[in-house]
């Protein structure tokens, strides 16, 4: 596997807490059909006139609704700045991390333009401002980057995951640069943020991952079948512009501040186990 196209070792198998039947399944029902209903209430917004006018607020409510109907406890803390151009970057889990992205600050994602293709979700990505990467052209790096610091420098948030990969919770993979260097570009502030999630015993859970050849259905209900899952979402503070000239530095002080002690209770790092969100 290339740099371009980074991978994680985890698998459902090796790594994937199995769904339980904790909840139940007219309790699981239950939850989807409330993502479902709130999911629907977003798309009816992003695709009307009231779009732009939507404020941040509004939005941030949204995201942590749509995590807490799946029957995830959110739990932030920390603050992202409310505006002005920031490059908010975190380790990468679950679907779930794009949400509790946006419930620190609204943002525009990085995503791969493979989405782009999909039905009704690559309209209304594109719509949503996402900003797609080619990840198998490694020529289109330096426009990927020059479209995110243009981004950046006209004030918007723009979010990341570094990894290039998902992994399941109980190790992590590093950061690449390229992102880091649209920041230094634009001259805009980085804001690590520390996403775990954890079990009513306080220990990490993998059952939110989504992994390797994981399906997003599969995932979907490991999550609403759970039960006593909460999302701790740890703003770190912001790295300033200036701090760390050269992008290798910067990543490494994100990495540093995003992963912290990422380890469950008694446990250690150990090599883990990808859906690809984001290669740079």
């Amino acid at each position: 596997m290339s740099a371009w196209l980074p991978a994680a070792p985890c698998t459902p198998a090796a790594c994937v807490e199995p769904a339980r039947t904790g909840s139940g399944v007219p309790r699981a029902v239950l939850r989807l059909t409330a993502v479902t209903v709130l999911l629907l209430a977003g798309t009816a917004v992003a695709l009307s006139p009231l779009r732009g006018r939507t404020p941040d607020a509004l939005v941030r409510r949204w995201c942590r609704w749509v995590v807490r109907a799946t029957g995830v406890r959110v739990r932030v803390t920390g603050a992202a700045a409310p505006g002005g151009g920031l490059l908010l970057v975190a380790p990468h889990v679950s679907w779930l991390d794009v949400p509790l992205l946006a419930a620190v600050r609204p943002a525009r994602m990085l995503a791969k333009s493979e989405i782009r293709r999909w039905p009704v979700a690559g309209p209304l990505a594109a719509r949503g401002g996402v900003l797609f990467i080619e990840r198998d052209r490694l020529r289109a790096l330096p426009d990927t980057v020059a479209r995110v610091a243009g981004a950046l420098r006209e004030g918007a948030a723009v979010a990341a995951f570094p990894e290039g990969s998902t992994w399941c919770g109980r190790a992590h993979g590093a950061f690449r640069r390229a992102v880091f260097q649209a920041a230094l570009d634009a001259g805009v502030p980085v804001q690590p943020v520390r996403i775990r999630y954890r079990t009513r015993e306080r220990t990490l859970s993998t059952a939110p991952a989504f992994v390797g050849e994981d399906t997003l259905l599969a995932s979907l209900w490991r999550v609403v079948s759970a039960r006593g899952l909460t999302a701790e979402v740890e703003v770190c503070p912001a790295v300033p512009p200036g701090l760390h000239p050269a992008r290798r530095s910067l990543a490494g002080a994100a990495q540093q501040a995003a992963a912290g002690a990422w380890t469950g209770r008694g446990g250690h790092h150990r090599k883990a186990h990808s859906k690809s969100m984001c290669p740079l």
